[in-house]
């Protein structure tokens, strides 16, 4: 596999080898997270990146009401993603199972069952988008030119929903197959050819909206294409050899595996919709506070947003590798592997909050020209109250991969519902309705993080998720727990 020299791999890497000498964990461990996780984190920052340019183009071609039309239609397109990363949920506990018992038979039907299954999902989502996206928008807003916009964007959209699914889909089967560059290759390349297509969409063919919707769906299926091409053959240029390779014309329809990825998959889908659904009544209480708090809120979410990227690539490395080790049998490898994993995550967390916490005011200066707005300090403090949240995060993230890659997803998706809401968002209701003020933005985010790191990581320390994966081993006998 190729590698190169990136500052993100050595930045973790560097962090995971002062707590091997530190006597805290594996420095064989430190070394294969690190693989696994750098290239994920790279991802997600070159899509979050996507994301804001994408944005930034719509309002320099149309203005700020086709940017409020873009965002009405976010939170829709983020359906297909909890769909799609729900079930590669399953996907990759059933595939990193297989590849560490080297059931490549297995894997193979896991693989095809896992596409069907995404299709079928969000086949029907896809339908709902094209034929009433106006409806859908009009539900958040009553501005018609924004819900014209919005609807223009989420009807074009519409086709691109089975292929973010299959990205998902892709991205998990090399990750669990302990290949995590493969999937930084194929999508962060993607990211760069959505903001290709989008300018030359949206400026080239002044093709406003509609154009950067067109923009993304092609280049997801640009993404889908690639992955499938490299599954087939085994092999893509600039990744060289791939670790699996499947036969595209064996059955996509095998009622046990699709039980399994539903079983596994389900509670994630339901955890990944947790945030989406709360983002609705959070915003309406936060604009309780006035609009300087709302500006301070989202500057602060952005931030919150790049510290927790290094959660993307823990997790998924603690869901593969765990998931190989159980896949072997060996279950006391898989308890050290993930109890290293959690401690690495909380380290690197640490370092991220304290730079974060040390340049505060800088950082959220970047976001507001005018260094007397109202908005900096309450956001300041958001930010600080960040920092100390992000820790919690890291055990949060962490302690979910071993249950993700047991098949044990059904506490994971129960600590996020708690710590939502049934903390952060009464929480920050009493700051808005009583003389808590201020402080009850400042304790949701706490509440959102250290409530589900508590739950997961008490389900960790059970160790049940590991009689759990008997049930979904391949060639195993099915556990009593």
């Amino acid at each position: 596999m190729v590698r190169f020299p990136n500052p993100v791999r050595l930045l973790i890497l560097y962090i995971g080898l002062a707590l091997a000498r530190a006597g805290v964990v594996d420095p064989e461990h430190v070394r294969h997270t690190t693989d696994l996780a750098w290239p994920r984190i790279v991802t997600g920052l070159a899509r979050m990146s996507k994301n804001a340019v994408d944005v930034a183009m719509v309002g320099v071609a149309v203005g700020p009401v086709a940017i409020a039309g873009v965002g009405f239609a976010s939170p829709y397109w983020g359906i297909a993603f909890s769909l799609g990363g729900g079930l590669a949920g399953g996907t990759i506990a059933l595939v990193s199972q297989r590849y560490g018992a080297e059931a490549f038979d297995e894997l193979g039907v896991a693989v095809r069952a896992s596409a069907a299954l995404v299709v079928a999902v969000t086949v029907p989502v896809t339908a709902a988008f094209w034929l009433f996206p106006a409806e859908l928008i009009s539900v958040m807003t009553d501005d018609a030119r924004a819900i014209e916009l919005g609807a223009a964007y989420l009807r074009t959209l519409a086709v691109g929903v089975p292929f973010a699914g299959l990205n998902l889909i892709g991205s998990r089967i090399y990750i669990g197959a302990d290949d995590a560059w493969t999937p930084m290759l194929v999508r962060a390349g993607g990211a760069v050819a959505n903001i290709a297509l989008n300018a030359a969409f949206i400026f080239g063919l002044e093709m406003g909206v509609t154009g950067a919707a067109l923009g993304t769906v092609l280049a997801n299926v640009v993404v889908t294409a690639a992955f499938a091409a490299g599954l087939i053959a085994g092999r893509l240029p600039g990744a060289g050899e791939l670790p699996v390779r499947v036969d595209p014309f064996g059955s996509y329809v095998h009622v046990e595996t699709m039980r399994d990825l539903v079983t596994i998959g389900l509670p994630v889908v339901g955890r990944n919709l947790v945030w989406t659904v709360a983002k609705f009544p959070m915003l309406a209480i936060v604009g309780l506070f006035g609009p300087s708090v709302v500006a301070a809120y989202v500057i602060a979410r952005r931030i919150w947003g790049l510290m927790n990227t290094p959660g993307w690539g823990f997790g998924l490395a603690s869901s593969s590798l765990v998931g190989q080790a159980l896949g072997e049998g060996d279950e006391l490898g898989a308890e050290s592997y993930a109890r290293d994993v959690i401690a690495f995550a909380v380290a690197t967390y640490a370092v991220a909050a304290v730079l974060v916490a040390a340049f505060a005011e800088p950082i959220v200066g970047l976001f507001v020209g005018d260094a007397t707005d109202p908005s900096i300090p309450v956001a300041v403090g958001l930010v600080y109250a960040a920092c100390l949240a992000v820790l919690a995060q890291g055990v949060k993230g962490a302690a979910a991969g071993p249950l993700d890659a047991s098949g044990d997803t059904r506490w994971p998706f129960y600590s996020q519902l708690v710590g939502m809401f049934g903390c952060a968002i009464p929480i920050a209701y009493l700051g808005a309705t009583t003389s808590l003020g201020i402080a009850g933005l400042y304790l949701s985010f706490l509440g959102e993080t250290i409530v589900p790191a508590a739950i997961n990581y008490y389900r960790f320390s059970t160790g049940k998720w590991k009689a759990i994966s008997r049930d979904f081993r391949p060639d195993a006998p099915v556990a009593d727990d």
